[in-house]
């Protein structure tokens, strides 16, 4: 019995696969065309930039041009863009008349606690409603991004009172205490912490035996450093600048700096330019604290944006 049996060619040639980038390169290459490409901005986006520069500066260059005249100059048509020579005397009047230097302390204390205490606190919650699994989670999630629909004036007046009974009217502690955390800010962190924090750490740390607040102290809290950074100066400048709350609960011997800019219009003829002066030294320590961390805040937002 024979067998037959096809002819092989021995002379085919063997295809190798060409040198290229790896596996998940290639496919991030093939489905996105652009990844990796230097692009560069034309005109029109140096226009826009330079336009929107000059828009963001010109109300605090406006402020110090007022606050370097008179009165009088200011009320003029057209107005002065140009800075008169009466900037620091105004400023030494401000500064003695509205108590800057106390009011600054007490908006320094009040901004940097409420700060801290928003960042540690929303961090600790969202990250317990972004990775932890317990009853009810999503009902209090609600429950706290609910609490964001209600106007804070109608919390006014049983606030106050509640202030009042525990002997904390007209101090600080009185403008603390309701702020300590806010729901934006957990919102925020939950919704950072959710993209940002995989679950395979979280299970790592758990199969290690570390219990949850080892794997905040561990893992978390170093990914979620960019978002705190963002958080903190969002929460200090509103802070900051808040001035109903502590305009109600306060008083104008202990006066944080807005509270303390009132005393500025309370004649019958207001002084512009006195005001301007006030209201350019509540500003400067933003501006000098922008300057100092303007770097980190900038990197952090570009870390959570990659990350995003």
């Amino acid at each position: 019995m024979t067998t037959n049996s096809l002819p092989v060619r021995t002379d085919t040639p063997v295809r190798t696969p060409a040198a290229g980038p790896a596996g998940p390169a290639r496919r991030r290459k093939l489905l996105h065309p652009g990844a990796g490409r230097q692009h560069h901005a034309g005109p029109l986006a140096y226009v826009l930039l330079v336009v929107m520069a000059v828009l963001s500066i010109f109300p605090l260059y406006w402020t110090m041009v007022a606050a370097s005249t008179d009165n009088s100059r200011i009320s003029q048509t057209p107005p002065p863009f140009v800075p008169g020579p009466n900037l620091f005397s105004n400023l030494a009047r401000a500064w003695d008349e509205a108590a800057m230097g106390k009011a600054m302390v007490n908006s320094l204390i009040v901004a940097g606690v409420i700060a801290l205490s928003t960042v540690m606190f929303a961090t600790l919650a969202g990250f317990a409603f972004a990775k932890l699994r317990f009853k009810g989670r999503n009902v209090l999630l609600m429950l706290v991004i609910g609490t964001m629909m209600v106007p804070p004036q109608l919390g006014v007046v049983p606030l106050f009172m509640m202030m009042s009974e525990l002997g904390l009217a007209q101090q600080l502690p009185a403008v603390i205490f309701p702020t300590l955390v806010s729901a934006v800010g957990v919102f925020f962190m939950r919704q950072y912490l959710a993209e940002a924090l995989p679950d395979e750490l979280v299970e790592a740390g758990r199969v290690d035996g570390a219990h949850s607040l080892r794997i905040f102290w561990s893992i978390v809290l170093p990914i979620a450093r960019p978002a705190m950074a963002v958080l903190f100066m969002i929460t200090f400048v509103h802070a900051w600048n808040d001035f109903f709350w502590p305009f109600v609960v306060l008083d104008m011997t202990n006066p944080t700096v807005p509270v303390a800019l009132t005393q500025l219009s309370a004649g019958y003829v207001r002084d512009q330019s006195l005001i301007m002066a006030g209201a350019l030294l509540g500003t400067l320590p933003l501006l000098a604290m922008f300057v100092v961390f303007g770097r980190q805040i900038v990197s952090g937002i570009m870390a959570g944006a990659v990350k995003g």
